[in-house]
């Protein structure tokens, strides 16, 4: 059985398993993405006049749209490795709230694709406004259309990855097993080894002379004959 997508805690990380799961792969491209996109604007995203010293950001001289490309691709390569070393952990999580927790966390990467969507947007609306005449030489045409690019890309790849946390926890919430506390298989046989003992009320015997139906005399007599023998009990009188 599985909670949430993984098997039972405590089995060992398969490195090959880990790096052919789906999340995986779209969290290391994302991960690219994020680092085209920071290093081309950092380090080919602000230009500056032949007459002039100060650099300006390529895209139409706007400050905000290289701070907003940078800001995102690099808080997006922090998120990625951070989402993949969840992942290594995640099979070792038992609790399934835990698990829970992590799967619905995973579901909310759909704010980065929100947040790439405007990014896009932004990025080809200033890059359309540019002056031409602010890059004479189109030295920096190429960086920007990269970044332009990639935060189209990432739009999808950052989706993907909510799309297949959302089946995660589909898989955990329309399980009957996993609406109740979840308890790691490993540790329920170790605590369900033992044999059942059960009480067989059949074996015990009916003592003698009790199922006449004579008078009162007979069953009294019946019920001494049961306390007067070799078994050590001795009769009461009333």
């Amino acid at each position: 059985m599985q909670a949430y997508g993984a098997g039972k805690a405590g089995g060992a990380f398969d490195p090959v398993t880990f790096f052919q799961q789906p999340q995986t792969i779209l969290r290391i491209v994302s991960w690219l993405f994020s680092i085209v996109i920071f290093g081309c604007i950092a380090n080919e995203g602000y230009i500056n006049r032949p007459n002039e010293v100060q650099e300006y950001c390529i895209f139409n001289q706007n400050q905000n749209a290289c701070n907003y490309g940078v800001f995102m691709g690099s808080m997006a390569f922090l998120c990625c490795v951070a989402f993949l070393a969840l992942d290594v952990y995640f099979p070792q999580i038992s609790s399934v709230k835990d698990r829970k927790k992590a799967v619905l966390t995973d579901i909310g990467v759909s704010f980065w694709s929100f947040m790439w969507f405007v990014g896009f947007c932004f990025l080809a609306n200033q890059w359309q406004a540019t002056d031409q005449q602010d890059d004479p030489l189109r030295e920096r045409g190429d960086a920007a259309r990269a970044a332009i690019t990639f935060s189209f890309f990432s739009i999808f790849t950052w989706a993907a990855q909510a799309f297949l946390g959302f089946q995660r926890y589909k898989l955990g919430s329309d399980s009957a097993l996993f609406s109740q506390e979840y308890t790691d298989p490993s540790q329920d046989a170790a605590a369900g080894s033992g044999p059942y003992t059960s009480f067989g009320g059949d074996d015990l015997e009916s003592p003698p002379g009790g199922g006449g139906g004579g008078g009162g005399g007979g069953g009294r007599q019946g019920g001494d004959s049961v306390f007067d023998g070799n078994a050590g009990y001795q009769r009461q009188d009333y």
